[in-house]
C-alpha cells in the first residue's frame, strides 16, 4: 500500500500569505530607492539642495509607503498566531 504523498504545491492561502510577507520585506528597500531617487536626478557638481518639488516628492513617497504598509498590515497580522504554513489538510 502506498503512503499518500504531500502535494508539491502550496495551497492558495499559504502561498498568498508568503508572497505578502515577501512584499512586506521588500517594501523598505523599495522605499529607500524611491527616497534616494532625487539625489540621482540633481545636476552633477551642484551641492545637495532640495527644491520645493523634491520636498513634495519626498512627502508623497513617505505617505505612499505608509499607505502601502497599512494595506499590508491586516494580511500580516491576521495569521500571525498560527505560525506555520502547513499544506491544507495536512494536520498531524
Amino acid at each position: 500500500m502506498r503512503i499518500p504523498r504531500r502535494p508539491v504545491f502550496l495551497g492558495r492561502i499559504p502561498y498568498r500569505r508568503r508572497r505578502l510577507r515577501d512584499a512586506a520585506r521588500l517594501l523598505p528597500l523599495f522605499g529607500l530607492f524611491l527616497l534616494v531617487l532625487p539625489l540621482l536626478w540633481s545636476p552633477p557638481g551642484s551641492a545637495l539642495r532640495l527644491l520645493s518639488g523634491d520636498l513634495v516628492y519626498l512627502f508623497a513617497v513617505w505617505l505612499g509607503l505608509i499607505g502601502v504598509a497599512a494595506g499590508f498590515a491586516p494580511g500580516l497580522s491576521r495569521h500571525a498566531d498560527d505560525g506555520d504554513d502547513s499544506v491544507d489538510g495536512d494536520e498531524d
